[in-house]
């Protein structure tokens, strides 16, 4: 029975790949040391899976950014601004349409980033013209298969499939649908998957999760044309086409029926959808059964997993089933040997988790004991994993009870603030007394090498907590006294005291857990270690309130308080398994909700609550979605509701698409939400315009995660743009997103800026009438 695996973690345990391209950026390190760092990866992330014993190992599933990022420029989509880095070499151009690029006469904007498909991930947008042309550079994907081949390996190369690669670009002008550009995209497919032959590869896995979503005609005859096309003629490598984060559904049929040799399909999503596809399967497709987790972190249920492949086998074949995980691995941390004596989760917990290097052996040990039939249910390996599931499921750590009994006492008056926004605003107003086109930042401000040496010498013991509240209190006063002095309308305090906005609370809520080496990759070098939600979850105490309250205590203007909401905490956490989400997000939004009350009791006027999330935790089929929304947005609104009228509540979104949700967007009834949309040039806000929406909207004119530093002029357009969308009277102005990972030379500079934009704005639209 072949295992094999669809994608590994490419950062490195210790965060390496981060490291060598932050040195990299800021000319540390040349271009070979860079890409001697990723060779090494590779090798050492090939022999882990060697080691495991899978039959396949996945190449080209590395990136020094983004693998959608890397497909654009093999394929040759590349956008014409940046023709003039054409000749540079693939990490430098790659680099500048990721984070835009400011130096030597070149001034070009970063192409628009947004989460991949339900998960905290981000890949870069492809971009498409009418005419646009491919043309491939197949330099990427042969040199790693020359790399794995060279280690022995039964290396097969990972591509995004042409109809998804297609489907996650936008249009960059009207007129014609992406999906036009299919008859121009295959035949550079076709040439790359016959030099991948050429180069070795048995198999090549095509990555296409849109065919577990829900397909108009169109496309998915475009999925059968484009399938019998690349199958035409032969001379290609065995093609697997791989389905992940939901069932296939109504698209059995077609995916079952693709001329291809294996299909993918994720049965820890969706494991009923293995009954629905069994019979479809014709005689010559084999079928790979994802059934560990990719998305989680919990340990595998070998018996659960073993009833489905057995089943598969019982129709199929052994030669005819493989099993994988249900998804890459990229979303999981690394290994977690590495926590077992950190002392930082719980022993008991320890016991119940798979990072990816276990997943690997649990792919094939579930393989070798599914040949074993009835008799691998007396297998040691099974019956082990059986009491292991067992102590989960009883442990005190889990349950408590006066959570439960909290939970099941929300009340509908609970989930709405008093009075409608009209009524809010007017009171606010008159508390907060701000200007025309108030300027604000999003929460967080640079996270200095200073910073993170206070976090690290309180944490090892070398510096007091009395010590350490001093320094950040300093980092704090001079914050909020630059933010005076640009002349900022809504200060915050910069979040000095925090690693991350989830870990941050992760770490002080009951029920949560935190790691020492459970890193993932949100996006490029941004990487994270989600909290373990294992239990109930209870807030221990005040999370933030001393903060802020200590920086509004320092000016007159108001601070902001800084919350993560509920439903981001859940989507950005390994969360238990054994309980709805819905129940868990419950249990978050109290903890929130409370929070809330006691900033504002601390006098703070103005609270944010972040819900970046909120699009992002979607369901990928639209029969699922009502059920979500419901309890998404209820939980933001227990979360809020608990406060004054006059306090005014903010949330923060971004890198999301909200046409087809921005009803439930307003729904949420904050008082303001601020949106990313600088790197889409403010098209983000035409869902706003289409739909009226109701409430006070801070698109932002700045792309902080771009080390250019854009001009008043181009903000002051930007935020022109966004006045054919927003009413004068309801539009602020904001950056993207917060701040962290941005130096203080920039942040100077962008923010200065900023506010002379908004108060040219006040001056072309709110000026006192000539006497």
């Amino acid at each position: 029975m072949l295992t094999h695996n669809l994608g590994y973690p490419r950062i490195g345990a210790d965060r390496e790949l981060k490291t060598a391209c932050e040195r990299y950026w800021s000319n540390e390190i040349g271009l070979q040391e860079l890409e001697e760092t990723g060779k090494k990866l590779r090798k050492i992330h090939w022999e882990a899976q060697r080691e495991a014993g899978l039959g396949l190992i996945p190449c080209n599933d590395f990136s020094f950014y983004d693998q959608t990022l890397d497909l654009s420029l093999t394929v040759g989509a590349v956008p014409p601004r940046f023709s003039r880095l054409s000749q540079a070499p693939l990490p430098e151009l790659a680099f500048a349409m990721a984070r835009g690029c400011q130096k030597e006469g070149v001034d070009v904007v970063a192409m628009e980033m947004t989460k991949w498909f339900d998960t905290n991930y981000h890949h870069l947008v492809p971009e498409f013209t009418r005419d646009q042309r491919f043309s491939l550079t197949p330099d990427k994907p042969l040199a790693e298969l020359k790399e794995a081949r060279g280690m022995g390996l039964p290396a097969k190369p990972v591509l995004i499939g042409p109809l998804s690669y297609l489907l996650l670009g936008k249009e960059k002008e009207s007129g014609f649908h992406r999906i036009e550009l299919l008859k121009r995209l295959l035949p550079v497919y076709r040439e790359l998957l016959t030099e991948l032959k050429r180069g070795g590869a048995e198999w090549v896995q095509l990555d296409e999760p849109f065919l577990a979503l829900d397909l108009s005609p169109e496309i998915a005859t475009a999925y059968r044309d484009a399938y019998a096309q690349l199958a035409a003629g032969g001379s290609l490598p065995k093609l697997l086409v791989a389905t992940y984060f939901a069932g296939v559904g109504d698209n059995a049929r077609l995916a079952a029926g693709l001329p291809v040799s294996a299909l993918h399909i994720d049965l820890v999503r969706a494991p009923a959808q293995l009954e629905e596809v069994l019979p479809l399967i014709p005689h010559e497709l084999s079928l790979s059964l994802g059934v560990v987790d990719g998305r989680n972190i919990w340990k595998n249920d070998f018996s659960r997993s073993l009833r489905l492949v057995q089943r598969a086998v019982e129709a199929l074949g052994e030669e005819r089933v493989m099993v994988a995980p249900s998804c890459s691995l990229l979303h999981v941390p690394y290994d977690c040997a590495l926590e077992r004596d950190a002392g930082m989760l719980p022993a008991e917990v320890i016991d119940w988790i798979s990072f990816a290097r276990q997943k690997l052996d649990e792919v094939v040990t579930i393989a070798s004991l599914a040949v074993k039939g009835g008799a691998a249910l007396e297998d040691p390996r099974v019956i082990a994993n059986a009491q292991s599931l067992e102590r989960r499921r009883h442990s005190p750590l889990i349950h408590r009870p006066d959570v439960k009994e909290r939970v099941k006492g929300i009340t509908p008056e609970k989930l709405r603030r008093s009075s409608p926004f009209a009524t809010r605003r007017a009171r606010q107003q008159e508390a907060l007394a701000l200007p025309s086109f108030p300027t604000t930042t999003i929460g967080s401000f640079p996270q200095t090498a200073e910073v993170r040496r206070l976090r690290s010498r309180l944490t090892s013991g070398k510096l007091s907590a009395e010590e350490y509240r001093a320094e950040i209190e300093r980092e704090i006063e001079r914050t909020v006294r630059f933010q005076e002095e640009v002349g900022l309308d809504v200060l915050v305090h910069g979040e000095y005291e925090r690693n991350d906005m989830v870990q941050y609370f992760g770490e002080q809520l009951e029920g949560c857990g935190f790691t020492r080496g459970g890193w993932v990759q949100s996006f490029g070098s941004r990487c994270v270690r989600p909290p373990v939600i294992f239990g109930d979850v209870e807030r221990r105490g005040p999370m933030t309130v001393s903060w802020t309250v200590f920086a509004q205590s320092l000016t007159e203007r108001p601070v902001k308080g800084m919350l993560t909401g509920p439903v981001t905490i859940l989507q950005w956490s390994f969360v238990r398994d054994d309980q709805p989400r819905s129940d868990t997000a419950r249990q978050l939004a109290l903890a929130i909700r409370d929070e809330a009350a006691e900033l504002e009791q601390g006098g703070i006027r103005v609270i944010q609550i972040d819900e970046p999330a909120f699009r992002e935790g979607v369901p990928l089929k639209l029969a699922d979605r009502a059920a979500y929304f419901a309890w998404a947005a209820d939980c933001f609104r227990l979360s809020t509701s608990g406060v004054d009228d006059a306090t005014q509540i903010h949330t923060h979104m971004c890198y999301s698409e909200f046409n087809d949700i921005i009803d439930r967007i307003a729904a949420l009834d904050a008082d303001v939400i601020t949106i990313e949309a600088s790197r889409s040039q403010m098209e983000l806000l035409e869902a706003f315009k289409e739909f009226s929406y109701p409430n006070d909207i801070g698109p932002g004119v700045w792309d902080i995660h771009s080390p250019r530093i854009p001009s008043c002029e181009e903000m002051f357009d930007l935020l022109e743009r966004a006045l054919e969308c927003v009413p004068k009277e309801r539009l602020w102005v904001n950056p993207d997103c917060g701040l962290k990972t941005r130096g203080w030379s920039e942040t100077r500079a962008a923010l200065a800026n900023m506010v002379f934009a908004a108060r040219a704005l006040r001056e072309r639209y709110f000026a006192p009438p000539a006497r």
